[in-house]
């Protein structure tokens, strides 16, 4: 094609032109032959019967080349060929031309052969149909055409490709059965090459030959195309139509065959994830139906659910995915598959929401079995402690120390009550979630399995209550042993408070009980109430024997040793006897008093007129003794049984009271003087 061209020329009967270009190379014959074919290819039948005319140009080419080309032309394009004009050189050929003579030969060879000059060509072809190369006024630009040519050639047999196998591609989407469909769009979806690449080229071209038809060159001169550029566009034109048509076609069998993919792959996906959830994650439920008998264990088995709720979040997580992919179809609004996808979205839903709850119940009821387990523990150390603290024996040292020990124990069995009960509820609550277990019995009888549960957590209830019942038990012989041990040191306080209250009258008959009275009267109201005064000191004196013999009882009762027999006892005993000492050294010495001043008033009394009175002298000495028998008794102190001595009061208020009777003992000396000196005088008289 680089040296031969249809410069799109026309002879004076309309005929195509066809140049030959000849070189000073050696030209090959089979390529001429094999590109005059293709050209001769290009026109309408109605073009190549008006013939071509033929101009072989030889001016740079030798004389049996162009006689070579010249023949060739017979074998090749007899009929078409209606004259060859052969372009010589000047003066080169002109002996040889003689030596052959083309016009002789035209019957032969059966086309019309002409030798002439360049400049003289003129004289056949038109000066518009010629180029410039041989003086016209033609513009042509072979490489254009032969690009152009090129491009055409390629998106003919490019489109023309891409219709077969576009066409075979929509013609098995037609098919009658879904499976041929599917099985002939499988064997041949994909075209060989581009459909929008090819129809961009077919567009280009037609855009390039249809601007050729209505511009001009560029020198401005006016152009008509080719024959050849005419006949390509309403081949582009039809080409383009048929692959627009075909490739509509195409993209809407893609369309379905994509909405199909997509369908059936998530079809597939849907029953992975259903096949997962209803094969190995139910499976994964079934063996999981314990709930551990301690917290330990009901912790490693949630860790357990946790793994297997974790290989199921990644199922769901495909099951969102799945689930909003269906949507979007659903939107998309193509009933010919609502029914499969809305049945497939249901079934996807169905199960997932079956075992989502599954897992969720599971680990309810785990964790209500750890509250259960929690509970128990609590409960148990409680009841440890309660035993442990009943276990140690009471040694107080005080009875407030048992009072608080008494309430803390209180306070521990009401808090194990709180904990039974709330072991209780725990257990009935989760005794209730094992029930409703046969409703996600995960395909399998759950009885036996129930069964071992619920007889575990009823005999973890049981324990529980017959240890609180035993350590019920324990309290209530503490709690009377302790409220005893209250009561003993209560005992011992009183019988402590009793020889404390005994030391105090003991100490106030000594300090205060001093005086012994002016007169009789008055000593003996002193002497009544120092009778009253022993009788509340008796009174004290029982009340401790009473606490001391009730302490006694006590320890014998709580089998321990008293400590009052040892300590309180003895200082009572002690007191009581130094009580009575004083007690009675007082009565005596009050006694002595009324005697002296019983005496002593009566002296006093006493009319001297009266003889009895000279006759009764005795009763003076009688006096004086007792006077001064009770003024020894002042000075003398009271002896206790251990050997101690205690004096009554102090000196000054002894030494008080023994004035006042050294004043009435001499009143009475006085008295008994006034009684003797009338004796004394009448035996004078």
């Amino acid at each position: 094609l680089l040296f031969l061209s249809e410069t799109g020329g026309k002879d004076r009967r309309s005929g195509l032109i066809l140049t030959i270009p000849l070189c000073l190379e050696q030209t090959s014959m089979d390529e001429l032959s094999v590109t005059l074919d293709y050209l001769l290819s290009i026109p309408s039948e109605k073009c190549k019967a008006r013939g071509f005319t033929v101009i072989v140009d030889g001016r740079k080419s030798q004389w049996n080349v162009v006689k070579t080309v010249v023949l060739m032309l017979q074998n090749v394009v007899p009929a078409e060929v209606s004259l060859v004009c052969v372009v010589k050189p000047d003066e080169f050929w002109d002996k040889k031309v003689t030596h052959f003579c083309f016009w002789k030969e035209k019957d032969r060879l059966g086309f019309e052969v002409i030798l002439v000059s360049a400049n003289k060509l003129t004289r056949y072809i038109e000066p518009c149909q010629l180029t410039e190369d041989f003086g016209g006024t033609l513009t042509y630009d072979h490489m254009d055409w032969l690009n152009k040519r090129l491009v055409f050639e390629k998106f003919t047999k490019e489109s023309t490709s891409l219709l077969d196998e576009l066409a075979l591609i929509n013609n098995g989407s037609d098919k009658g059965t879904q499976q041929e469909r599917e099985r002939s769009i499988d064997l041949n979806f994909l075209p060989s090459v581009d459909p929008e690449t090819v129809l961009q080229t077919g567009h280009e071209l037609l855009s390039e030959l249809q601007q050729r038809r209505f511009n001009g060159s560029d020198g401005g001169v006016s152009w008509s195309p080719m024959d050849d550029e005419l006949l390509a566009q309403p081949q582009v034109m039809k080409l383009l139509d048929s692959l627009r048509e075909q490739y509509t076609r195409y993209q809407e069998v893609c369309r379905q065959r994509s909405k199909r993919t997509q369908l059936e792959e998530i079809q597939q996906k849907v029953m992975q994830v259903v096949n997962w959830l209803e094969g190995p994650g139910s499976e994964q439920l079934r063996t999981q139906w314990g709930i551990g008998d301690s917290i330990r264990a009901s912790q490693a088995l949630q860790q357990k659910h946790e793994e297997i709720e974790s290989q199921h979040s990644e199922w769901f997580a495909v099951y969102v995915e799945l689930n909003q992919q269906i949507a979007a179809l659903l939107n998309a609004g193509d009933e010919e598959d609502l029914v499969e996808l809305k049945a497939l979205q249901q079934q996807l839903s169905d199960v997932c929401y079956r075992q989502a709850s599954q897992l969720e119940f599971r680990q309810n009821l785990l964790q209500a079995a750890l509250e259960f387990h929690s509970v128990a523990q609590d409960l148990s150390q409680q009841l440890d402690g309660l035993l442990g603290m009943l276990c140690v024996d009471v040694a107080p040292a005080d009875g407030a120390s048992i009072q608080q020990t008494l309430k803390l124990l209180e306070e521990k069995l009401k808090s194990v009550d709180l904990g039974l009960q709330g072991l209780r509820e725990k257990g009935q609550s989760l005794l209730d979630q094992i029930s409703n277990q046969a409703s996600w019995a995960y395909g399998k009888d759950v009885t036996i399995e129930n069964k071992e549960n619920v007889d575990h957590i009823q005999g973890v209830m049981e324990d529980m209550q017959l240890r609180k019942q035993r350590c019920e038990d324990m309290v209530d012989v503490r709690r009377l042993k302790m409220l005893q041990m209250v009561q003993l040191f209560k005992c011992e306080e009183d019988a402590a408070q009793a020889v404390e209250w005994l030391s105090e009258l003991l100490d106030a008959l000594l300090k205060t009980h001093i005086r012994l009275g002016d007169d009789a009267q008055e000593t003996k109201v002193l002497l009544e109430k120092h009778r009253k005064f022993v009788d509340v000191a008796q009174s004290t004196y029982d009340y401790g024997r009473q606490l001391l013999q009730a302490t006694v009882v006590l320890c014998q009762s709580l089998r321990c040793t008293s400590r009052s027999s040892g300590d309180t006892l003895p200082r009572l005993n002690r007191v009581w006897k130094q009580f009575t000492v004083t007690s009675e050294e007082r009565v005596h010495r009050l006694e002595t008093a009324v005697a002296f001043h019983s005496t002593a008033e009566k002296i006093l009394q006493e009319c001297p007129e009266q003889p009895e009175a000279f006759n009764d002298m005795d009763q003076f000495d009688e006096i004086e003794a007792v006077g001064k028998s009770l003024l020894d008794r002042l000075t003398v102190p009271v002896v206790y049984p251990d050997g101690s001595e205690q004096y009554f009061g102090s000196p000054s208020d002894m030494a008080s009271a023994a004035e006042h009777i050294r004043e009435k003992m001499k009143l009475v000396s006085l008295k008994k003087q006034q009684l003797r000196q009338p004796e004394a005088t009448t035996p004078e008289s």
